[in-house]
């Protein structure tokens, strides 16, 4: 018989807690502020819109919300790793569960 494997559960709070930054940082909300305080922080003092010095302390600079822009990417791609890897995971156990059944399907007519 062919042993499964098994991924390990979050066991403490804290990491349950930790495993959804991803999820809340992929999010569209935040992705959509993130745009939004980018056009506020980068585009309108291109065009001479004055943004102070407090929202600016704030909000970050370009760089910060470029930055953060990128961690939502990363984000994102992470999720649809693990998402996919798990799908894969799923369909290697069917695949596994078909091979024994064949298996005993074999031993039981061959005796």
């Amino acid at each position: 018989m062919i042993s499964q494997i098994t991924a390990e559960q979050p066991t403490s709070k804290l990491v349950k807690v930790l495993a959804l930054v991803p999820r809340a940082l992929a999010s569209k909300p935040h992705i959509i502020f993130l745009t939004l305080l980018g056009v506020f922080l980068v585009l309108l003092p291109l065009v001479g819109v004055h943004v102070s010095s407090f929202a600016e302390l704030v909000g970050g600079n370009y760089t910060n919300v470029t930055s953060d822009l990128g961690a939502c990417i990363a984000a994102g791609g992470t999720l649809h790793v693990i998402k996919s890897h798990r799908a894969h995971r799923n369909e290697i156990a069917a695949l596994r569960k078909l091979v024994e059944e064949l298996h005993e399907k074999i031993d039981g007519t061959a005796k």
